[in-house]
This record gives structure tokens, C-alpha cells and sequence, in this order.
């Protein structure tokens, strides 16, 4: 890009006030890469590790590099992060620098790609440049519109962006094009390059079968027809200019709740119902945390964000990959403390979204709510039963299981000053207040609800059935049997001391009950701990089938969770 299209401190990459640019094409990042040696970020001999162990150049952009704010290389995903950073940009940070995103005609027909189109046209972002690279040939095939770029023109426009058609290899043309963008008001500008794959290079140019393909013995006689080509050689290169207006300081360190948790004891109240508390709480002590939710606000209670603090609650719609990438964008630079609600079960769309994020090296903070077979009539569809293990696999995540009010308050509380991916797991139904107002809360650290000195068996239980579990315990305590009840509140790190030691006091017996498949929940990552030890025993309970829909109490009993059964397996276990 022309330096007058991109203001830039070149000295201070990650500055606030500079433009953005998201590759979202990730396997052109030779030539980013090259455009940003020869900017002078970093010296140009660095080239030549490019996909070497000890390099960062790695074959897809990641934040290795000071220049790159996200990864990517998953396609699809980089308009969604790009609208993020230009929502902030416009709506809270109301600053003058642009976001810019490079996409591939094939990355186009990713439904992701049409999704950030529909937020970014709403929204009138008018600080957002799109451009696609119409190179007309994937990766195998053709793309389906190959170089009718009027049709691409018509598909863009009707999304609510300014279209305007270029010749992709006319730097003239995309001057004036990237000029007409900065210019265009209340709306987005999508730039549609129509280039041709290998342009220029001969015997390769507008042909399949080379991409990603090293020229090998064509390499020499590739580029002595190119320096043939060159006109000026030796000018040097134009001077980037630094950023076109400062963006405003900001802080997202130490955030708090603004208020204690206010509930009493034995009351019952959903965990979803305190997020949304919590949130504003949280919003009210903090300027720069905001809420985002995919049409769910009501059932997330993210809502109570909209009621006080309207102009830092984002609206994604049902677009659940969208949605989070938006967040990623918006969290980029630490612009802003960002916390992401919606169903559990619908943040599945968006697995490689997360996945993506934890290469970003992303802060972003997610809530979902409807979790396992307790949410009742509205059935399995909608029944979040893989969410802990879905959250589990991501390197570093930390993963929230509150069982009560109070805990779900410190759980975001604790989310909002934590790096890397936080997930919130939130019930639908009403769950017991066991904790005190001023209960303390760490990451990692289990809390025990119910012991005796005579305990002969280990209970591990949150949310939902954690209130099972105590009333289980009551039920054995009448029969003359004692059970340890611990409630884990982060599933990853789990206590992994506190759950052996405790279990060692109970004769070395476990039972875990949960509302969750059995991969990969908290009796999964309970055996990831005590696998190695042969004086340990463990029993998982957990929702063995896809289950049916029907009132909450009865499933619970029905798929093996409730009381009852946690009283069975507490006596088959006891004296094994």
C-alpha cells in the first residue's frame, strides 16, 4: 500500500493510534512479510528463515511478530476481526485510524465472510476497507464466480458495503481506489482487485497446479524476467506515515466488581441471572469492559449491559462465528476487556474461531449459558453436553464452572483480569446460594461444601449437580454414610492437590457427577490426575446418551445425575 493509505509508527507497532491490517488470506504472508522487511520493522536478511524453526516468520501471520495483531491462515476469519477492531474503532475509541483486510476470492465463499459482511454493513462502518484478491483459481479448482466481477460487485453492494471494482495490478488504481474508501461515509467499501494467479510469470501465470508450489528449477528465469520488468529500480522506497490521530489511553488492568456480591444463603438463584450482574458490575468499574451476545441477551441476562450501559453493548445476531471474532477484534491491543454470551451448545459453530484466538494470543472472555440436560423441554438441540471438553483442549484456556451466585460473580470478576481464553459455563435452572457474600475465590482452588472426619467417599459436582450432590449427602448421612462434597469451580487448572488430597481422607474413592458428555468434562480431567495412582479409585457420572426433552428434575434423575444415583454409586464405590 501507498504510505498515504496506511499511517503507521513504524516504530512503535502496536501503537494504538495506528492503522490496522488483517491478512486474512494467511498463505500470502511471504510478500507481508517482505513489504514489512523493506518498511524496515526488521532486517531484510530475515527473509530467508521464513519457515525455519527458529524463525517467527512461520508459513501463516501469527503476534510472534510485533506487526500482526492476529493469526490467521484458517480462512474466513479475518473480515470478523477486522469489524471488531473497526467497531471499536469508531464506537468506543471514536478515533481516526482505519482497518484494512485482504481476503481471497475462494476464502470468500466461507459463510463466516458473509456474516461479518452483514455486521459490518449494519453497523456502518465506515472506517473498515475489505478487499478481495479475484485471482479467479483456488487452490484445486476455479473459484465458482471465477472473474465476474459483477456479480462480486452486486454480492458486496447488497450487504450494505460501497463496491468498487479494480485492476488489481494497476497501483494507480488501487490508489485511487483506497482513496475513494477513506472518502466514502456511512457505509464500508469492499475493493474488489481482479488479478490473475502468478501475474507475469511465465508459463505459470493464470494456471492450476501452483499454488503453494516452490518455482523450483523455473525459480532463476522467473526472476530475471521479472528485474526485466521493473521500472525504476532504484527509487527508494516512499516514507510511511505515522498515524493520522491519536487514540485515546486506556486501562483494562485490576477490574472489580463494583459492588460485593449481594445474595443470601439457601436462597436459589440462576448462575446466568448473576453473569448478567456481574457484567454490569463489572461495566460500571470499568469504562473499557464491554458485552457482546448473538441475539441471546435476554436468556444470558448480557442484557442488564444494554439497560445501563447501551453504547458498550455489541449485538451480533444469531452469527455465533462472527460473533466471536468480532470479540477477538475488539479485545486486539487491549483496547477492551471483552466478554462474548450466547447458548453453550452454539459456540461449537465457532470452535475454530477459538482455536484461531489461542494462536492470536487473544483476551477474550466467553459465557455460555443452557448448559446439559437440565435446561429441559426445549431438548437436545439445544443442550450444551460437549462444551468442557471443547474449552479443555485450548492451550491455556481457563474454564469457569460457578455452582452459585456468589461464585459466578467472582468468576467473571477473576475472568475480566485473566490472559488467554476464560469460558463461564452458566445453568438455566435456579441453583442453591452455598457460598458467603465474602467467600473467597481463586483460579484453581476447589471448594469443599460438606465434609465429616469420617467421610468414605469423595463427591466432585458443580453447578446443577452440585445441588444434587448435597442433597445426595444428606440422604446417605441419614443411612449412616458420610461423602465429602467438593465443587471444583475452575475445571481447568482443576485442583489437582486439593481433589487427590481429599480424596486420599475418603479412603481414595472419587465419584464425579456432571451435565456432560463423558469425554472430556470434570470427570475426564479428575482422571487426568489421578490416572497415575494406584491407591485411587474413580466412578464418573455423567449423561451417557443423547438425551430427550422433559421437565429438568426428571432428566436429571433419568440420564444418571440426580440424587439418586449419585446415593447408588456412593454405595457400590464405598467399599470397593
Amino acid at each position: 500500500m501507498k504510505s498515504a493509505e496506511n499511517r503507521y509508527d513504524v516504530a512503535e507497532p502496536k501503537s494504538a493510534s495506528n492503522d490496522r491490517f488483517v491478512l486474512s488470506k494467511g498463505h500470502a504472508a511471504p510478500i507481508l512479510y517482505a513489504a514489512w522487511a523493506e518498511a524496515g520493522l526488521f532486517p531484510v536478511s530475515e527473509l530467508q528463515k521464513l519457515r525455519k524453526l527458529d524463525s517467527d516468520l512461520e508459513g501463516h501471520p501469527t503476534p510472534r511478530l510485533n506487526f500482526i495483531d492476529v493469526a490467521t491462515g484458517s480462512l474466513g476469519q479475518g473480515l470478523s476481526v477486522a469489524c471488531g477492531m473497526a467497531y471499536v474503532g469508531k464506537n468506543l475509541d471514536k478515533a481516526p485510524y482505519r482497518t484494512y483486510c485482504l481476503m481471497g476470492d475462494g476464502e470468500s465463499m466461507e459463510g463466516n465472510v458473509w456474516e461479518a459482511m452483514t455486521f459490518a454493513g449494519f453497523y456502518k462502518l465506515d472506517n473498515l476497507c475489505a478487499i478481495i484478491d479475484v485471482n479467479r483459481l483456488g487452490q484445486s479448482d476455479p473459484t465458482p464466480l471465477q472473474h465476474d466481477m459483477e456479480q462480486y460487485k452486486n454480492r458486496v453492494e447488497s450487504f450494505g458495503f460501497h463496491g468498487i471494482v479494480v485492476d488489481g495490478h494497476d497501483i494507480n488504481e488501487l490508489v485511487k481506489a483506497f482513496d475513494e474508501a477513506a472518502n466514502t461515509k456511512g457505509k464500508p467499501t469492499c475493493i474488489l482487485a481482479k488479478t490473475f494467479k502468478g501475474h507475469d510469470f511465465p508459463e505459470i501465470a493464470d494456471l492450476m497446479n501452483w499454488h503453494g508450489k516452490a518455482l523450483g528449477d523455473k525459480s532463476a528465469s522467473v526472476v530475471e524476467h521479472l528485474k526485466g520488468l521493473l521500472q525504476n529500480a532504484s527509487a527508494p522506497n516512499p516514507k510511511i506515515e505515522g498515524p493520522s490521530g491519536a487514540a485515546p489511553d486506556v486501562s483494562i488492568k485490576d477490574v472489580k466488581l463494583s459492588s460485593p456480591p449481594n445474595y443470601k444463603l439457601g436462597d436459589a438463584l440462576a448462575t446466568r441471572q448473576a453473569y448478567g450482574t456481574a457484567l454490569a458490575k463489572v461495566c460500571e468499574n470499568n469504562p473499557r469492559v464491554i458485552a457482546l451476545d448473538g441475539d441471546m441477551k435476554n436468556s444470558t441476562f448480557s442484557q442488564n449491559v444494554t439497560k445501563q450501559f447501551p453504547e458498550r453493548y455489541i449485538e451480533c445476531f444469531i452469527c455465533e462465528q462472527n460473533l466471536v471474532g468480532v470479540g477477538i477484534g475488539a479485545a486486539c491491543r487491549d483496547r477492551t476487556v471483552a466478554f462474548v454470551s450466547t447458548f453453550a451448545c452454539f459456540l461449537t459453530r465457532a470452535f475454530d474461531n477459538f482455536r484461531m484466538g489461542v494462536i492470536s494470543q487473544t483476551n477474550i472472555n466467553v459465557a455460555g449459558s443452557h448448559c446439559g440436560v437440565s435446561i429441559g423441554e426445549d431438548g437436545p438441540s439445544q443442550m450444551a453436553l460437549e462444551d468442557l471438553a471443547m474449552f479443555r483442549t485450548l492451550p491455556g484456556a481457563t474454564v469457569f464452572y460457578p455452582s452459585d451466585a456468589v461464585a459466578t460473580e467472582r468468576a467473571v470478576e477473576l475472568a475480566a483480569n485473566t490472559k488467554g481464553i476464560t469460558f463461564i459455563r452458566l445453568s438455566r435452572p435456579a441453583t442453591t446460594i452455598v457460598y458467603a457474600n465474602d467467600e473467597v475465590f481463586e483460579i484453581g482452588k476447589a471448594k469443599v461444601v460438606k465434609q465429616s472426619d469420617s467421610d468414605k467417599v469423595l463427591v466432585v459436582a458443580a453447578g446443577v449437580t452440585l445441588d444434587e450432590a448435597v442433597k445426595a449427602a444428606k440422604n446417605l448421612e441419614a443411612s449412616g454414610v458420610n461423602v465429602r462434597v467438593l465443587d471444583p469451580f475452575t475445571v481447568k487448572p482443576l485442583d489437582a492437590e486439593g481433589v487427590i488430597k481429599n480424596a486420599l481422607e475418603c479412603g481414595g474413592r472419587i465419584v464425579t457427577v456432571e451435565d456432560h458428555y463423558p469425554e472430556g468434562g470434570i470427570g475426564s480431567a479428575v482422571a487426568d490426575v489421578v490416572s497415575g495412582r494406584r491407591d485411587i479409585v474413580l466412578k464418573k457420572l455423567c449423561v451417557q446418551e443423547v438425551p430427550r426433552s422433559g421437565p429438568p428434575k426428571i432428566l436429571i434423575e433419568k440420564y444418571g445425575i440426580g440424587a439418586d444415583s449419585i446415593v447408588k454409586a456412593v454405595n457400590e464405590i464405598k467399599d470397593a
